[in-house]
C-alpha cells in the first residue's frame, strides 16, 4: 500500500526544481603542463597585454584607440571614424562572424579554448586562486575545513586580489571610452563622474562574478555558441577526442605491463583528463557541448602516457573520419565558402577605407516653412547644410546647387571654413522662378568641394518645394 502511494504521488515543486536544475558542484581544475598549456598561457598573456596596454598608447597627441561617444568620433590609430562610417563597424562584425565560422569548421572551438574573454579572465582568476590557496588538492582540503581565522585570512586575500584585478579591468574598459589618463587623474582626485563610476563598478562586478564565481556555468548555460556550434561541425572538423579503439577496455596496471597481454587498452583510468577539465566533463564519453577545446585533457593524458611508456595521443586533436579510419579532407566546400566570403568582405572594407573621402554633407530642410514667395515673385526654400570635415587639416569649401533651371543659391559667405575634425552648420537659401517649377516637389543637388583640394567633393540630394504649377 505504501509502495502504491509512493509510485502514484504527484511531484511537488521541490521535485520539479531538482529535476530542472542540478545544484552546481564546484570544479577544481588541476594544473597541467604541456604544449597546449603553453599555447593557452601565451594566448592569455598576449590578449591581456593588448587589452591593458593598447589603451595607454598615444597617436598624434591623443589616445590611439578611443571611442569618444560624446563627440561621436572613434579614433583607431591614424583613422578617425564618424557615425557616418558605421558601415565599417558592421563589416568588421561580419568579418568576425565569418572568421568564427571558418575556424570552427576547421578546428572546432578554438575561440572558446584560447581567446574568449570568459576563458581568458577565468584562467587569470585561476592563477590567482592557485597562488593564494595552492594546488587542486590543497583547495579541496581548505574548502572542507571548518571556518577558522586561518581559512578566513586565505579566502579574504584571494577575494581582495580578485576584486582589485576586476576593478582594474573595469577601469581599463572605461578608458577606451573616456581618455584613460583623464580618467586616472579623476580617480586620484576622487572627482570621477557618475557614468564612469557606474561602468567601472559594473564591468568590474561582471568580471569578478563571471570569472570568479560562475566560470564554467557561463559556458554551459549562458553562452549560445555552445548550442549552435554543431551546425558548423562535420566529420572533417578537428575536435578534441578520445581514441576509444585504442583506449578500451580501460583499467589500472603497473608501469611496464603490456596492456595487450593483459587484455587492456592504453587508458589506465587515472581520471586526470577529468581533473584538468575546466568544465568538469569526461572526454572519454565522446564530444559534448560543454567541451571548450582548451586541450588540457590532451596535455594531462600525454603526461600519463609518457610515464607509462605508451605512445602519446590517446586523447588528441583529430576528426571523426580519422577515428573511423577514413581520410580527412581539410579543403571542402564549406571551407571555400567561408574563406571566399571572408576575403570578399575584407577586400570591400579595405577598398572602401582606401577610397573614403574625409568629408560629409547633410542637408536639413527648414521644417517651419515649406516655402515662401519673395517680393520679386520667386519661390524660396531654406536649408541648413551640415558640413563635416573628417580630415586632419582645416579646409575651405565652396557650395553649389543645381537641378532646376535658373536656380540661385544664396549664402552669407562665399566660402565655408571648417577646422579639422569639426562640424559647421551653414544656413543657405535656394530661389527659383515659378515658371521653372514643373511639380510641387523637385529634386535638387547640393555640391560641396574643398577649394584647396578639388578631389574632395561630395554631393547630396534634397527636395525643392513650391506651389502647384
Amino acid at each position: 500500500m505504501n509502495f502504491t502511494r509512493a509510485a502514484t504521488r504527484q511531484p511537488d515543486a521541490q521535485d520539479i526544481e531538482e529535476f530542472l536544475y542540478e545544484k552546481r558542484q564546484k570544479i577544481y581544475p588541476r594544473e597541467v603542463h604541456g604544449l597546449f598549456a603553453r599555447l593557452r598561457v601565451a594566448s592569455v598573456l598576449t590578449l591581456l597585454g593588448l587589452y591593458y596596454a593598447v589603451v595607454w598608447l598615444q597617436w598624434d597627441g591623443r589616445q590611439a584607440l578611443l571611442w569618444d561617444l560624446p563627440a561621436r568620433k572613434f579614433y583607431v590609430f591614424g583613422l578617425v571614424l564618424w557615425p557616418q562610417d558605421f558601415v565599417y563597424l558592421t563589416g568588421m562584425l561580419v568579418m568576425a562572424s565569418l572568421s568564427l565560422f571558418l575556424f570552427t569548421a576547421l578546428a572546432g572551438r578554438l575561440w572558446c579554448g584560447y581567446a574568449c574573454p570568459q576563458t581568458v579572465w577565468t584562467e587569470t582568476f585561476l592563477w590567482i586562486e592557485r597562488m593564494i590557496e595552492g594546488d587542486r588538492q590543497r583547495q579541496i582540503r581548505l574548502d572542507k575545513q571548518p571556518w577558522s581565522l586561518h581559512k578566513l585570512r586565505i579566502k579574504a586575500a584571494k577575494h581582495v586580489l580578485w576584486i582589485a584585478f576586476a576593478l582594474f579591468t573595469g577601469f581599463t574598459f572605461v578608458g577606451y571610452f573616456t581618455p584613460i589618463r583623464e580618467l586616472g587623474s579623476a580617480i586620484m582626485a576622487l572627482s570621477m563622474g557618475p557614468w564612469e563610476t557606474f561602468w567601472v563598478l559594473f564591468y568590474g562586478f561582471a568580471t569578478y562574478g563571471n570569472a570568479g564565481w560562475l566560470r564554467e556555468q557561463v559556458c554551459k548555460y549562458m553562452c549560445p555558441y555552445a548550442r549552435f556550434q554543431s551546425a558548423m561541425f562535420d566529420e572533417d572538423t578537428l575536435i578534441v577526442s578520445y581514441d576509444e579503439r585504442r583506449g578500451e577496455p580501460r583499467g589500472g596496471r603497473r608501469r611496464g605491463v603490456d596492456p595487450r597481454g593483459a587484455g587492456l587498452g592504453d587508458c589506465i583510468d587515472c581520471g586526470i583528463c577529468v581533473q584538468v577539465c575546466p568544465t568538469g566533463i569526461d572526454i572519454r564519453k565522446g564530444l559534448q557541448y560543454e567541451c571548450i577545446s582548451c586541450s588540457a585533457c590532451i596535455d594531462g593524458c600525454n603526461s600519463v602516457m609518457e610515464r607509462m611508456g605508451y605512445e602519446p595521443g590517446l586523447i588528441r586533436y583529430t576528426t571523426q573520419h580519422s577515428l573511423e579510419g577514413r581520410k580527412t579532407r581539410v579543403l571542402r566546400p564549406r571551407i571555400f565558402i567561408y574563406s571566399g566570403l571572408l576575403l570578399a568582405v575584407a577586400a570591400i572594407i579595405a577598398l572602401s577605407i582606401a577610397t573614403r573621402l574625409p568629408i560629409a554633407l547633410d542637408v536639413i530642410r527648414d521644417r517651419k516653412q515649406l516655402f515662401r514667395e519673395t517680393d520679386e515673385g520667386l519661390i524660396e526654400n531654406v536649408y541648413t547644410l551640415r558640413v563635416i570635415n573628417m580630415d586632419k587639416v582645416t579646409h575651405e569649401y565652396g557650395v553649389a546647387a543645381d537641378g532646376i533651371e535658373g536656380l540661385a543659391l544664396i549664402l552669407d559667405t562665399p566660402r565655408i571654413a571648417v577646422d579639422a575634425g569639426q562640424i559647421e552648420n551653414v544656413p543657405v537659401r535656394l530661389r527659383a522662378d515659378k515658371a521653372s517649377l514643373r511639380a510641387r516637389s523637385m529634386p535638387v543637388t547640393f555640391t560641396l568641394n574643398a577649394i584647396d583640394n578639388p578631389a574632395l567633393a561630395i554631393g547630396e540630394e534634397s527636395r525643392f518645394l513650391g506651389p502647384a504649377p
